[in-house]
């Protein structure tokens, strides 16, 4: 397989990533990559190989409630993936990632093998709602400075759940009346409310990836369609930005990319 290596971010895709706090590269993954991404997270989640996070643990809108309710074994994430098969983890050391991440993030790139890390699939039946948040809400750094790497494995529209962003969140600061007890933004607060109202939907086509700040506040919907919803998803630090010792942020080894 090859990965496009051609270019890097321009200048415009810079700023943007500055301004909103995301920007999308259309068609970074081959087809081939990802229909090869796709058939090893199809077999994994058919076999529901370990390690899995399901619907259920999420407690979220829409999730069953327990492992023994219906749909209680669907599964929400497959974890561990740069150690799970080497196509992953070909994806989430790539040329064409690391070449961006290192305009973003500074020379020396890491991939946390703590946090995301893992394919995400959101089943038609039992796909739970995902409400405004951070990713950082819940990982432990020096600087809260992480960029994730949002691979669609296929096509990723409103109907399937695809990401929702409110650009230019990662610079903002929220007190605590505006955030729940679990760190969500709470939709019943009026300045929330203004915020939610300048949401961007997130459309891929497979092959295009997002690169999305930590602080970015982002929601995903159900999945309304007759098909399953795969992405892969790495997280990234700069190397001098350590995990803090003693939290889950440094609870496995961290990848140097080359």
């Amino acid at each position: 397989m090859s990965t496009r290596i051609d270019a890097a971010f321009p200048a415009g895709d810079l700023q943007q990533f500055e301004a909103d706090g995301y920007v999308v590269a259309r068609g970074l993954a081959s087809r081939a990559e990802c229909a090869a991404i796709k058939a090893v997270a199809q077999r994994d989640l058919a076999a529901v190989k370990a390690p899995v996070e399901f619907e259920a643990d999420t407690q979220y809108p829409g999730a069953p409630a327990s492992h023994s309710a219906p749909g209680g074994k669907t599964v929400r994430r497959l974890l561990q993936a740069y150690a799970r098969d080497p196509v992953f983890a070909r994806w989430g050391a790539s040329s064409a990632v690391s070449a961006r991440l290192r305009q973003l993030i500074g020379p020396r790139v890491e991939l946390s093998q703590a946090h995301h890390n893992c394919v995400m699939t959101k089943n038609p039946s039992y796909s739970s709602v995902t409400s405004w948040h951070q990713d950082i809400r819940y990982w432990s750094y020096e600087r809260p400075e992480l960029i994730s790497v949002w691979l669609a494995l296929g096509r990723e529209f409103f109907e399937n759940g695809c990401l929702l962003v409110l650009p230019g969140t990662h610079q903002m600061e929220f007190a605590p009346a505006q955030l729940d007890e679990s760190l969500f933004l709470r939709p019943d607060v009026e300045r929330n409310k203004r915020l939610i109202r300048s949401q961007r939907r997130v459309e891929l086509a497979p092959g295009d990836a997002l690169f999305f700040h930590c602080r970015l506040l982002h929601a995903a919907g159900h999945n309304q369609t007759a098909d399953t919803k795969f992405s892969l998803v790495f997280s990234y630090h700069a190397a001098d930005n350590r995990p803090l010792a003693g939290t889950r942020s440094a609870a496995l080894p961290d990848v140097a990319l080359r």
